[in-house]
């Protein structure tokens, strides 16, 4: 195995920083989400707003997850460049393999949200779509 740099764990280490400020901006869009959604609840207790609290609840607990492997792979980065610095370089090498596979999960919950999140926005588009044919139903009675 090639010795491990200084370097190497801060390429790492600036990619997942961008990852977390994504997934925090995410999170703080699903806040405002989550109030438009308990104001239309309280107004009409519809199956559509309720499927996309279930679908909320989903994609927050997603949100989390991204985020604590997200933040557990960036502290293992910096593990990784304390220990290459006190010269532990197998260790250092093991503990920035396990960084790589806390990034990969990261990035895998946060591809498993998007395609809830597709599936609230369907949602959506059938609600219109719903609607615009009632409408053409009236207009034709």
């Amino acid at each position: 195995m090639k010795e491990l740099t200084l370097i190497t764990p801060t390429f790492l280490f600036s990619a997942v920083s961008l990852i977390l400020l994504a997934y925090t901006n995410r999170f703080l869009s699903y806040a405002q989400l989550v109030r438009t959604l308990k104001d239309r609840y309280m107004e009409d207790h519809s199956a559509v707003t309720r499927a996309q609290i279930l679908n909320l609840r989903k994609r927050l607990s997603l949100t989390r997850l991204m985020q604590l492997f997200g933040v557990a792979s960036l502290l293992l980065c910096v593990a990784t460049m304390f220990l290459i610095y006190v010269g532990f370089q197998t260790v250092s090498a093991y503990v920035f393999g396990i960084a790589l596979v806390f990034l990969i999960v990261s990035l895998s919950f946060s591809v498993w949200e998007i395609q809830i999140s597709t599936g609230s926005l369907k949602i959506y588009l059938e609600e219109m779509e719903n609607e615009e044919i009632r409408e053409e139903e009236k207009l034709k009675t």
